[in-house]
């Protein structure tokens, strides 16, 4: 999950003890540094480029959004994200893949805003306690107009480090406490079982760090001169291996998307999300690899599902997020006392589950490699432990949990959230399906699309080695009811409205959240509305939240030209009537549900009425493949065609944002305006710089000049 706690996070309160800590920004000339540097005590640290002049030259790219400066640095064992913060909240912090682990500096509020400015980066690399620790060193300059006093410093897993972010807390035995100089602080610890840890330095040649009130604050030697820091960052969990060739001679020319995929790209994993998701996420990697397979080279597609097979549970579940480094540890000293750093699996999401099988089909069934290719896939590892044999698992999963509403289909018997759960698909947060129990995505998409799957491994006789017999005609049973299971379950979500209840709900949110209601009155239809709910609550009950979702259908089902028409129609018509906005198509809309969920799908909500750039990705690779089909009317592709444009407008209308996970939007001059989630601070969390999915663009190639021409 991504808005709920760990649980882990504890008894910490805010500034206390000596967690009062300070922090900075950027050194004027590197021969003043190194005296500083000396004058304190600390040795310069070795730059990784010196260890090797001919190696490749560093991944080095930099993203801003809103008040936050984003730097990515990657080479060899090397992988950083460096954030500065300005505003009045300034914070540093360092995200590394190696260990999904972190260092980071808040700041106490401050009464104007505070800028920063970023200087070179270069790799660190260095030796303690004969252990390597892998970094950044970066030069900053920071200006305030009033001395900077540290809150805190955490140095630990990211996930405690998010959790720190949004709690202000964290668990104690992490706390690291400052060596503090005149010139510069350090802070250093070793990861709670004893194994390589973490550091963070900071140094100045024209500030001072000085206690006030058992604070530490840094205050410039003049006042009002910026001041100028060098910011050191390293862990010491065993760094992740790049591909040293990631794409193929089809992928998109877009030199952002492609700097950023391959900083989330591992052999061993694809990362969700920096700075606050660097590690394996199940339904990130599965999405994204369906969307980017055209443009990926054959092993990192193979690595990638390879990666979600081997963190498969016993029952064939697939995992969620994963816990490995000091966040292991954690949990493990918490549940059994021990301190081990066996990775934690989190299998409390249910739409992994159902979309492994539609995407390894994908792959397997679907690519020019043809069936040798994918039976040496499925033969690699072990007897008992190949992949073939955790794909088995996970169909059979498939077909266990979806018999109960084969036999008897009613909603009690659709997949539901697990119990005592309030999130359980993409839309992760608390009330990103309104309250509901039965995801419409999970139970219309996913589950027939496994079902449909399953059959096509089957008449490939891909499972014949890893099956018996009666395996085989079990699977092949369940997966007879795809067709079924999905017309009863979509009839059960059905939300209508006629012309006279959507246009009074379209006046009353349009004047709550202050957007013209003009254009998305005329466009409802005369006979009303009809649209598939997010969800059903406990009761069976629809949750008329209109939703984007109906877009997996599009790239995963096909959709009879009814139905077809309608998605375009829900999605495509201006909001709040649909989902289409001057920035981009909202992920969300409560317009027609009651008054009491306005505020919770509010444009300040990570599944509110906000813009997912990978949303709009699965959307137009969709609308793709519907029109590659021969088989619908003329009127139906004609639809098609204008629904890209419509989308494409959007899209392009907002690509300096493309490679971010989401962002949000203000209404003001008569046009709708970008506004970057979480930058200001006003939203309930911040969005990743750097996004998987968000990079999926990449193989799915605009329209012409004459469909959208703001892209060319």
């Amino acid at each position: 999950m991504r808005l709920q706690s760990t649980g882990l996070v504890r008894g910490v309160p805010r500034g206390q003890g000596m967690r009062g800590r300070c922090f900075g920004a950027m050194l004027r000339r590197r021969s003043a540094l190194l005296l500083a540097l000396a004058l304190a005590g600390l040795a310069p640290a070795k730059a990784a480029q010196a260890r090797d002049p001919g190696a490749a030259p560093p991944l080095q790219f930099r993203v801003a959004e809103g008040r936050i400066e984003n730097a990515f640095y990657q080479q060899g064992d090397i992988a950083a994200h460096l954030l500065l913060s300005s505003g009045d909240r300034p914070r540093v912090l360092v995200a590394f893949p190696a260990g999904n682990s972190g260092v980071g500096v808040w700041f106490e509020p401050t009464t104007t805003p505070v800028r920063w400015t970023l200087g070179e980066v270069r790799g660190l690399q260095r030796t303690v306690d004969g252990h390597a620790m892998n970094g950044i060193v970066a030069e900053a300059s920071v200006s305030s107009a009033e001395p900077l006093v540290v809150k805190d410093a955490v140095l630990s897993s990211i996930r405690v480090l998010r959790d720190y972010q949004l709690e202000q807390v964290y668990p104690e035995q992490v706390a690291a406490a400052p060596q503090q100089a005149d010139r510069s602080v350090r802070w250093q610890r070793r990861r709670l079982d004893g194994a390589p840890g973490y550091e963070l330095a900071l140094s100045t040649n024209n500030g001072r760090f000085q206690r006030d009130h058992g604070h530490l604050v840094l205050r410039p030697d003049h006042p009002g001169e910026a001041l100028h820091l060098r910011i050191e960052a390293s862990t010491g969990e065993p760094p992740l291996t790049p591909f040293a060739h990631l794409f193929n001679d089809r992928v998109q020319n877009d030199t952002r998307s492609q700097e950023v995929l391959r900083f989330l790209s591992y052999r061993q994993k694809f990362l969700a999300g920096s700075w606050r998701f660097d590690t394996y996420f199940g339904r990130d990697t599965l999405m994204s690899l369906r969307l980017l397979m055209p443009v990926l080279q054959p092993a990192a597609v193979d690595a990638g599902i390879a990666s979600v097979l081997v963190r498969l549970a016993p029952d064939g579940e697939v995992a969620h997020e994963e816990g490995i480094g000091e966040f292991a540890v954690l949990d493990h000293l918490e549940k059994e006392g021990k301190r081990s750093d066996r990775p934690v699996y989190d299998y409390q999401m249910i739409d992994g589950n159902y979309m492994l099988a539609p995407v390894a089909a994908a792959w397997l069934l679907d690519d020019a490699r043809g069936r040798a290719g994918a039976q040496a896939f499925l033969a690699e590892g072990k007897p008992g432990q190949r992949q073939g044999d955790a794909l088995v698992r996970n169909l059979l999963y498939v077909t266990a949990s979806s018999e109960a509403f084969v036999r008897q289909p009613v909603y009690a018997n659709l997949i539901g959230l697990k119990p005592g759960s309030q999130v359980g698909q993409w839309r992760d947060s608390n009330a990103g399906i309104g309250g509901g129990r039965y995801p419409y995505d999970v139970n219309v998409v996913w589950v027939p699309a496994a079902l449909r799957a399953i059959g096509r491994f089957l008449d490939a006789g891909l499972l014949d080695a890893y099956t018996t017999p009666a395996q085989r005609a079990r699977l092949r049973a369940d997966a007879a009811h795809a067709d079924a299971w999905e017309r009863r379950a979509a009839a059960m979500f059905v939300v209508r409205l006629d012309r006279a209840q959507a246009t009074a709900q379209v006046r009353a949110y349009a004047a709550q959240v202050g957007v013209p209601a003009a254009a998305a009155l005329a466009s409802l239809p005369d006979g009303g509305l009809q649209f598939p709910a997010i969800s059903l609550d406990a009761q069976g009950r629809p949750v008329p939240i209109l939703h984007s979702d109906e877009g997996f259908d599009l790239l995963f089902g096909q959709p009879d030209p009814t139905t077809l028409d309608r998605y375009i129609d829900d999605m495509l018509r201006p909001f709040p009537a649909g989902l289409m906005t001057g920035v981009g198509m909202v992920v969300a809309n409560p317009a027609f549900a009651d008054r009491d969920a306005w505020p919770m799908f509010g444009s300040n909500a990570y599944h509110g009425t906000v813009v997912w750039s990978w949303q709009q990705a699965l959307l137009a690779a969709g609308l793709r493949r519907q029109q590659a089909r021969t088989d619908l009317p003329e009127a139906t592709r004609t639809r098609l065609t204008k629904a890209q444009a419509t989308l494409w407008q959007g899209i392009c209308a907002t690509r300096s944002m493309r490679d971010s996970e989401l962002w949000s939007w203000t209404y003001s001059g008569d046009r709708y305006h970008v506004e970057p989630f979480g930058a200001a601070g006003a939203h309930e969390d911040e969005a990743n710089a750097a996004q998987l999915w968000s990079t999926v663009y990449l193989a799915i190639p605009s329209p012409a000049a004459d469909i959208a021409p703001a892209c060319h």
